[in-house]
């Protein structure tokens, strides 16, 4: 046998890797739904066999979608049995975008809900630790980062003493994101007798991080009465007493009402998928999260993944674009839609539509941001404003239109989002979020610079070539 394979070796493995090549290029054809992947995925697994039926098989797989759509269908099931008896919705000012989040979300569009913006860690740490702090039964707490620094050891000492007088607390943080700083916060937890679980940190029996499949969502659940979600990380580069001018902003949202309740129900399912462990019982669910806030405002939540809900937030977005009668205004640190979503805004800006699009100057992902540029010819050249935001960077993603309605979360506007990582948005009918977005919005368009033709032109020939080269790879960045 040894002399066989010291002879005949080469023709072997040119078989193995022939055969393992046309495997991996059938199944990407196959199993991917978005050409540009498909295509993408078949060249790199024919050109380089070996190399490229290995990466295939490490971060072209989507091996959570089988049982995340079981259990997607489960808790769908759930949360409309829960809320059989919700009141009906009153008047909505757009009936269609209610229509359309009733087929894109597995909940239904809650009255009575309570939504206050906290515009960065300044306001958003101290208003979660202080709750954490008067959590009597359950904590859940869902992150993408959760740096080693002193916001994150903030949160630790909060969630220690809450464990410490009996209050259950359970707290996922993505695989990925847990690496972001060392050493890891899971040490400073279980040094509180705290056990995270890591969401998607390990693939196939390799020990190796899921990277191309994140969990991005940011859910705090206090008691299943009171929730914390939006967009913020718990990190200190959004505190001004660690970072000074150089503090980044975002925006985080406290939340009261029935959407508690949905929020909890996404925890939950994410729990079960990491650990097999189901939250059930009264210590979770079934307290005033069910019970309508007078005055408050009308809501949903919106999952959306890598897997039933693979399309959620780009139907939310297409059909948002395809509904606004005067005015769209979006900020994202993250601008890479694809191009059925560059039609969408284009489209609209044509129907005279005033669509205005803030992105940060100063972007912490560089490569992105070349990406971008490159990119951003295609909606300023149908009539959408694109405007250059001044000062620190700005993580927020926020999106309102025609001064009622308007989607707030963790969702950027790329490829990653839209397409490889959970994601967790609020649907908020309501005019008066609509109008602190819309302040806030304009407040940062009156310290832009606005983007145009002329100005991506200006650009040097090489800095424009570098921006298209990258731009190429942007469905994988």
């Amino acid at each position: 046998m040894h002399a066989f394979l010291t002879e005949y070796w080469p023709h072997l493995a040119f078989a193995v890797s022939t055969i393992a090549g046309i495997a991996a290029a059938v199944h990407a054809a196959m199993t991917k739904t978005d050409v540009r992947a498909a295509t993408g995925w078949v060249a790199v697994v024919l050109l380089s066999p070996f190399f490229g039926a290995f990466l295939y098989l490490i971060a072209g797989i989507n091996r959570v979608r089988r049982r995340a759509v079981r259990r997607r269908r489960r808790a769908r099931n759930r949360a409309h049995g829960l809320e059989a008896g919700a009141a009906q919705v009153g008047v909505v000012s757009c009936p269609s975008l209610v229509r359309l989040g009733d087929s894109v979300s597995p909940f239904r569009l809650r009255p009575g809900n309570r939504i206050a913006p906290l515009a960065g860690g300044d306001e958003a740490y101290p208003a979660m630790i202080e709750a954490i702090q008067g959590a009597k039964r359950s904590i859940a707490l869902a992150t993408y980062i959760f740096d080693h620094d002193s916001a994150g050891l903030a949160f630790v000492q909060a969630l220690g003493e809450a464990h410490a007088r009996g209050v259950v607390v359970k707290v996922l943080i993505d695989g990925v994101g847990s690496r972001y700083s060392k050493p890891p916060i899971a040490r400073a937890l279980a040094k509180q007798g705290i056990a995270p679980a890591l969401f998607m940190s390990d693939v196939i029996g390799l020990g190796l991080p899921y990277a191309n499949l994140r969990s991005h969502r940011k859910i705090l659940v206090i008691d299943g009465h009171l929730a914390f979600t939006g967009g913020m990380n718990i990190r200190e580069h959004f505190l001004s007493v660690a970072m000074g001018e150089d503090m980044a902003h975002d925006t985080h949202f406290r939340v009261e009402g029935p959407v508690v309740d949905q929020l909890l129900t996404i925890f939950a399912e994410d729990w079960a998928f990491t650990t097999t462990e189901n939250l059930q019982g009264a210590r979770w669910f079934g307290h005033e999260a069910h019970e309508d806030l007078e005055d408050g405002m009308l809501a949903r939540t919106v999952p959306s993944g890598p897997d039933s809900s693979l399309e959620s937030t780009h139907a939310m977005l297409m059909g948002a674009l395809a509904v606004a009668q005067e005015r769209v205004l979006l900020s994202t640190p993250y601008f890479l839609p694809d191009q059925q979503l560059v039609g969408a805004f284009g489209v609209a800006a044509r129907r005279g539509i005033a669509v205005d699009i803030v992105i940060p100057k100063a972007n912490n992902l560089k490569l992105v941001d070349y990406a971008m540029t490159a990119q951003l010819d295609q909606v300023i050249r149908h009539g959408c404003r694109v405007w250059r935001a001044l000062g620190a960077f700005d993580h927020s993603k926020l999106l309102t239109v025609d001064g009622s309605w308007s989607y707030i979360g963790s969702s950027n506007l790329d490829p990653r989002s839209l397409r490889l990582n959970f994601e967790l948005d609020v649907e908020v009918h309501d005019a008066r979020l609509a109008a602190w977005i819309e302040s806030r919005l304009r407040a940062r368009i009156a310290n832009s610079e606005a983007e145009t033709l002329e100005t991506l032109m200006a650009r040097p020939p090489l800095a424009r070539l570098r921006n298209r080269a990258v731009w190429l790879a942007s469905p994988y960045l």
